[in-house]
């Protein structure tokens, strides 16, 4: 008797499509979903609909057709599956670095939540940040960074995102508010040789706010 063969199927046996989605897979699709947005591409109600569907997906089959009609979608189910065992994660290079390589994480979402990035983390070139009825923190003051300049696109519909840059850093922001606030309270001054962070985006009923570290009492007073 020859065996049924049911579909095409990858060395371990399993058909591609049906490979379980991970955080970063969703997070990836997320992203795509974000940019549509904030270019005008998707509503409001279109980007609700389509996160549920993101994060209820368990297969990549489930999350592939979620950005098919976006610029920048991109094929998650592979034409074999990965090994199980990937390759390891870049090291970080030393502390004192100011622009490297190896970020793990390029967008933060919160959607009636909240999300933080903070501490010794890498900011990669392009970093999408999108609150909905949320909140975002993004500390930049001991991260590092993956390129001489990079972008924050920050998009809040009725939430919040607040960015904290240091002070050795050149800060551009071009936001706009609709019913909403997208503020600075950052000199737009080149500083030489410093890495350069663009913020960019818009705030719908909500909130972006780019500012400086708070200043202890002591340190206003010196």
């Amino acid at each position: 008797m020859k065996p049924i063969v049911t579909g095409a199927t990858n060395a371990g046996g399993l058909e591609p499509g049906r490979m379980r989605a991970s955080h970063a897979d969703r997070e990836r699709v997320a992203t795509v979903l974000n940019q549509a947005l904030a270019e005008g591409r998707l509503s409001v109600d279109e980007l609700q609909e389509r996160l549920d569907t993101v994060y209820a997906a368990k297969t990549l089959a489930e999350l592939e057709p979620v950005t098919m009609d976006l610029p920048g979608h991109t094929s998650l189910v592979p034409a074999r599956a990965a090994s199980p065992v990937g390759p390891s994660p870049a090291p970080f290079p030393p502390a004192g670095s100011r622009v490297s390589g190896g970020w793990t994480s390029t967008s933060a979402i919160a959607v009636m939540s909240g999300a933080q990035r903070s501490g010794d983390w890498i900011v990669p070139p392009r970093f999408s940040a999108f609150a909905l009825m949320g909140g975002i923190e993004l500390d930049l003051t001991q991260a590092r960074y993956g390129a001489g300049e990079v972008v924050i696109n920050a998009v809040a519909v009725m939430g919040g995102i607040e960015i904290t840059v240091p002070d050795d850093i050149t800060v551009y922001c071009d936001g706009m508010g609709i019913m909403g606030g997208f503020e600075s309270n950052v000199n737009a001054i080149p500083i030489p040789g410093a890495p350069v962070v663009r913020v960019t985006g818009f705030a719908l009923m909500g909130g972006v706010e780019v500012r400086r570290p708070k200043r202890k009492k002591k340190q206003l007073a010196d």
